[in-house]
């Protein structure tokens, strides 16, 4: 062979090898995130033994396997064999029941709120059946052959079911009555009457659950003979004027919906025989406008009622016992606090009948507490300048010498969520979490076992199993690496700053894609920043949301806290008090101040947008810091606090009557005149919880002032924007950015 042809032949060796390296860089190259990108990326883990779509586990009464949903079916799983198998299929069920009349087509929207949680999926408490409701009709699946019994088969759904704990009665809601109904017999008992729309035997309102996180009205009592509920008057609170303006003809849709200072429900406390008969009504005082009703149940020995009663500000608590039969009550414990009180889980009996678990902020943070049944001995079982996270108590493993308590915490760092347990002496703490993760957990009662679904900044959701002990038994979830490999995702960083006073607060920063240092940067600021929330800065997987768009379209993205929100302790949280919305963008306006000082970020090109506090926080950031943001897309903001409702407002803010200084104050519209940048508003105009009325006040303000905006409106019945219009609506602001600070 001559030189030529191995010169030619080497020169086609070099072409193929450029070719398949240019090939090889194409097909590695990340994609760079875009609107599109939003729901191809969010997916956090892929199943490692259950299939992908597992739900939620629900666990059996010994802690020690749990059921979960699979698909079309229920299937079964024991993490000690670390396998799982089909239960039963839901279809023959589903098909079994009855066809449910539709709601009117030409009837009013129903405005039930969305953190009522009725029972779903519950075990009998011997393990045995498993109550399953399926298009609103009932049905009990025996778990050992997964064979079932179909217990109703009515055209009217049947809502909450609860089996007795002896596992032969189930009581749940039909329309605004509770009924019962034998397992046995399938005999059908109604225990309430003369339910109706405002009179809800069983039922919530709209402000109970959605502020006090109040998610089913009744209880069966430990015995199974009797059952205790609220019921609702709802008459006397004031209708807000929603309408469908969708249809030919517009439809009244209205909403009971008390605003700060109105009437709350009338709420009674009632004992009722699970066999039927006449209520006992107990005495719980004034709900319209002295007190609420924040929790309810039974004592262990079915005799009594408890109820956990705040006054109408929230800044004093008390457990009240009540006899069932003669209606005698006693006060258990007291609690109070100069601004407020934050009301957290759910008293916690324990299985000796003579003892019960609380959480309280009575020293400044959220701990754990363990009372005698009478609250005459207390002893503070967890303790140190971090929080016990909202959900409480975990589980309680009483088998144990001495017995365990496991809980949630903010330790060492209120940047990640550990697990721990400790004695119920407050004796042996064990951490049960690695650090450097953010941890969720889901445990079986008495601890035996649990599910850790744990990510970072950089590591999407995993969920290990794991024995109560804290040892690591197997992967459940194996993590979903797809957007890391698919996508260019941008890096998260956490920064810290401090406020001229010394506290310390936390931000969140993802520089542009292809930051180049030296270079100037506009940026856009995301916002909440309420109270009653959790601090939005963790070690946690964001995977892709409108962030990474926002990085990618060139823009430093930043977030931080503020003082007022939950996780840092009571006294960091309560420097809002009477006054929303001040010490909040005085903490932003900081924050940004710290940002700009990093060099690469442009201070005359600053945006902001939020949602719901986030839009009032927007708002009040264009008017009251006019001379730091060019640009705000505030979303569904409440403009007056006089306008929010009853339960959420006075707590912080106290009564009109009693503050109206600060309601005056803090009331946007007022200062509508100072705008001097560019703003857009976007709300759905029948939002069930900031009401349409704060935006229309505050655009009212703004034309009579001469002021120019942008504003968007959405027909939907919601307080999120949803489905193909959330997609126009990110679209829009995505350029709103673009013409403002570009």
């Amino acid at each position: 062979m001559n030189r030529v042809s191995l010169d030619y032949n080497h020169y086609t060796m070099l072409k193929l090898t450029l070719c398949l390296l240019l090939v090889a860089s194409a097909f590695g190259q990340k994609k760079p995130i875009t609107l599109d990108s939003m729901n191809q990326g969010g997916r956090g883990g892929v199943p490692s033994g259950p299939g992908r779509g597992a739900g939620a586990p629900t666990w059996a009464p010994d802690g020690k396997t749990f059921v979960f949903r699979q698909g079309r079916g229920l299937a079964i799983y024991d993490p000690a064999t670390k396998s799982s198998k089909d239960l039963v299929a839901v279809d023959a069920m589903d098909g079994a029941a009855a066809a449910m009349n539709p709601p009117p087509a030409d009837g009013p929207f129903d405005w039930t709120n969305r953190r009522v949680r009725p029972a779903g999926l519950q075990f009998s408490s011997d393990g045995k059946e498993l109550l399953y409701v399926g298009r609103g009709d009932l049905f009990l699946v025996h778990v050992d052959t997964g064979k079932w019994d179909q217990l109703t088969k009515t055209p009217v759904a049947e809502v909450d079911p609860k089996l007795s704990p002896d596992g032969k009665t189930v009581v749940f809601r039909r329309g605004w009555d509770l009924y019962s109904i034998d397992v046995a017999t399938r005999k059908e008992t109604p225990l309430t009457t003369h339910g109706a729309e405002t009179l809800r035997n069983g039922g919530l309102d709209w402000v109970y659950p959605e502020e006090l996180e109040l998610g089913t009205a009744f209880w069966w009592s430990p015995d199974s003979k009797s059952i205790a509920y609220l019921q609702f008057d709802t008459s006397r609170e004031p209708i807000f004027p929603h309408e469908d303006l969708l249809r030919t003809r517009a439809l009244f849709e209205p909403e009971r919906y008390p605003q700060a200072g109105e009437n709350n429900a009338d709420v009674h406390l009632g004992v009722v025989a699970a066999a039927g008969g006449p209520t006992r009504w107990l005495e719980v005082g004034d709900t319209r406008n002295s007190y609420l009703i924040a929790r309810a149940g039974w004592m262990p020995d079915s005799k009594s009622v408890y109820a956990i009663r705040t006054n109408r500000v929230q800044n004093r608590l008390e457990m009240l016992s009540i006899a069932a039969e003669s209606g005698a009550s006693s006060t258990i414990f007291r609690e109070s606090d100069p601004y407020w009180i934050n009301l957290r889980g759910d008293v916690e009996f324990l299985k000796d009948g003579k003892r019960f678990l609380w959480t309280s902020e009575r020293d400044g943070f959220r701990h754990i507490y363990l009372y005698s049944i009478d609250g005459k001995n207390v002893q503070q079982l967890t303790k140190g300048p971090w929080e016990v996270t909202v959900t409480g108590v975990a589980a309680v493993n009483e088998a144990e010498a001495g017995g365990r308590v496991f809980y949630s915490s903010d330790e060492p760092t209120p940047l990640e969520n550990h697990f721990y347990s400790i004695g119920l002496d407050g004796q042996g703490k064990r951490q049960l979490t690695a650090a450097g993760s953010t941890h969720t957990i889901s445990i079986g009662p008495g601890g035996a076992f649990y599910l850790d679904t744990w990510s970072n900044l950089g590591s999407p959701p995993r969920t290990t199993l794991h024995s109560g002990d804290g040892t690591e038994l197997g992967v459940y979830r194996e993590a979903d690496r797809t957007p890391l490999e698919q996508f260019e995702i941008l890096p998260t960083e956490i920064v810290k700053f401090n406020l001229p006073d010394g506290t310390l607060l936390y931000g969140r920063l993802i520089k542009p894609a292809g930051f180049q240092s030296g270079k100037k940067y506009p940026a856009v600021v995301t916002v909440y920043g309420g109270p009653g929330v959790e601090g939005p800065i963790h070690n946690t997987w964001a995977a892709i949301g409108i962030d990474q768009v926002l990085a990618h379209k060139g823009y430093v993205v930043w977030q931080s806290e503020n003082r007022g929100i939950l996780g840092r302790g009571h006294a960091f949280e309560t420097a809002v008090y009477r006054n929303l919305g001040v010490t909040e963008l005085a903490d932003q306006v900081a924050g940004i101040q710290h940002l700009v000082s990093l060099g690469f970020v442009d201070a005359g090109r600053i945006g902001i947008h939020g949602w719901s506090y986030g839009g009032f926080m927007t708002l009040n950031a264009m008017l009251n810091a006019p001379d730091v943001f060019r640009c705000g897309f505030s979303g569904a903001p409440v403009t007056s606090w006089l306008n929010y409702d009853t339960i959420y407002t006075e707590r912080y803010m106290g009564l009109p009557s009693e503050n109206p200084e600060g309601y005056k104050n803090t009331a946007l519209p007022p200062k509508a005149g100072n705008l001097k940048g560019k703003l857009m508003i976007a709300d759905n105009f029948e939002d069930d919880n900031v009401l349409f009325q704060n935006t229309l006040q505050a655009i009212d303000a703004l034309e009579l002032a001469g002021k120019q905006f942008e504003f968007m409106l959405y027909p939907q019945k919601a307080h999120g924007v949803t489905g193909a219009a959330l997609r126009q609506m990110n679209q829009m602001m995505l350029d709103f950015f673009d013409r403002n600070l570009k």
